[in-house]
């Protein structure tokens, strides 16, 4: 079992089947404790109805697969690191006041590469067709396949729109500190990774870990999990976001600011609704066996997702990483030449460093211990995006807004050492390396 209504629909199906006389369906352990009459039915017969449901009923202990599924997860996520998966959905276009509602909308559609960045894993985990292999007639129907996206993506038009609105009516807008949009990354990122684990079934005892709504709204929620899921998606502290929450805050109307994040979500869906539709689509259509194997490549997927929502929430959450010897994160594939960390001059008593602004990097530079920085960035036109506009770099305190043409930031590199720093979404990474004498 992959999820908590799993147990629901076991449970269900089982205590409306002829003989069974008392059911406890257990997702924690993966049992289920069946009290039956054997002149009415048989072990067999109840084995036969929870696969008929797209389960399998295990005798002893299945072969244990968890180190070669961790090893892969782990691969697949230093591959998103190596080719900077993140950073390259980062160059979001800005909104900028007075666009019109239809150039609002064209913003939306770009974003929507971000959005699968960002929220792929959770937009997989709600679409991804657990029940598959059930009754062919109702689970292959178009409906029943693109129902999760819809609600998922439903889910978030309203939420988005109720922002939008309420930040229009109120004209102020709740920034969030960059610590605090560290650590809300960082728990989506642990539930990420919990609940990919959880659907392939590898460490039961995370089970218990699963968020689930309280018994009151099980039975009337049910089968509405991504719906609420997508409207909880409406508060993640995401970058594209909060710039069009900015934006709705410029039109000092309800109705306006309503409208404009109305359409940038709009904007955003022909992407995720169509990750969502494939992904249920295959693993409803395809049989049992096939459909097992997509459920395991988009469990893979969801924790990898969630490694590196995790990863770039530790960026954002200012944990120091003071330790010289511990190599840097991997940065974005980009040619050999490039990546070479940029060296200062020495010039009146200050190490300059110059550089040009980059859309989807940042470059690694290298500075000596006890004397002033002063670190040039200069930003063409079109280089500034949604992502790489501000520069976080926790060791100094630096929070810093670019504008076009040069950019100054200062700062003295009082101890050794290497320390991160990254864009104010944690999507865009890099280090700056401290040498002693």
């Amino acid at each position: 079992m992959t999820c908590i209504n799993c147990q629901n629909k076991i449970e269900k199906k089982l205590k409306g089947t002829a003989g069974v006389q008392a059911v406890k369906v257990d997702y924690n352990t993966g049992k289920t404790d069946v009290t039956y009459d054997a002149a009415q039915t048989s072990f067999a017969e109840i084995s036969a109805v929870i696969e008929k449901l797209g389960y399998q009923t295990l005798e002893g202990n299945a072969r244990n697969q968890t180190l070669p599924m961790l090893v892969i997860i782990f691969g697949l996520f230093m591959l998103m690191q190596i080719f900077g998966t993140s950073s390259l959905a980062a160059s979001f276009p800005i909104a900028k006041e007075g666009m019109s509602y239809a150039m609002l909308l064209v913003i939306g559609l770009f974003t929507g590469v971000h959005c699968i960045a960002m929220c792929g894993g959770i937009n997989l985990s709600q679409t991804l067709r657990r029940e598959s292999g059930g009754d062919s007639a109702a689970m292959g129907t178009t409906y029943s396949m693109l129902l999760p996206s819809f609600l998922y993506n439903g889910g978030r038009l309203v939420s988005y729109t109720l922002v939008g609105i309420l930040v229009g009516a109120l004209g102020s807008v709740i920034t969030l500190s960059v610590r605090f949009q560290g650590i809300v990354q960082l728990a989506a990122g642990v539930f990420m990774v919990i609940m990919g684990i959880n659907m392939l079934g590898l460490f039961p005892a995370l089970r218990r870990l699963t968020p689930r709504m309280p018994k009151f709204f099980e039975g009337k929620l049910n089968g509405r999990g991504p719906l609420v899921i997508g409207l909880l998606n409406g508060v993640m502290p995401c970058g594209p976001l909060q710039a069009m929450q900015l934006y709705a805050l410029s039109t000092g109307s309800p109705v306006k600011g309503g409208i404009s994040m109305f359409l940038f979500c709009a904007g955003t869906i022909p992407l995720m609704f169509a990750l969502g539709a494939v992904s249920s689509a295959l693993t409803g259509v395809k049989g049992r066996a096939f459909s097992r194997r997509i459920m395991q490549a988009g469990a893979i997927a969801v924790a990898a997702l969630g490694l590196v929502m995790f990863s770039n929430g530790w960026a954002l959450s200012s944990f120091k990483d003071n330790t010289y010897s511990r190599p840097a994160p991997v940065q974005s594939a980009i040619p050999a030449s490039n990546t070479t960390p940029l060296m200062p001059e020495i010039k009146d008593g200050e190490q300059i460093v110059n550089s040009t602004l980059q859309p989807n990097r940042y470059p690694a530079i290298t500075v000596q211990q006890g004397i002033p920085v002063r670190w040039t960035i200069k930003a063409p036109p079109g280089s500034i995006n949604g992502c790489n506009n501000r520069i976080i770099i926790p060791e100094y305190g630096i929070q810093y807004a670019f504008q076009p043409g040069d950019n100054v930031i200062k700062f003295n590199p009082a101890k050794a050492g290497r320390f991160r720093f990254s864009c104010w979404m944690g999507m865009i990474k890099s280090t700056i390396t401290v040498v002693g004498d």
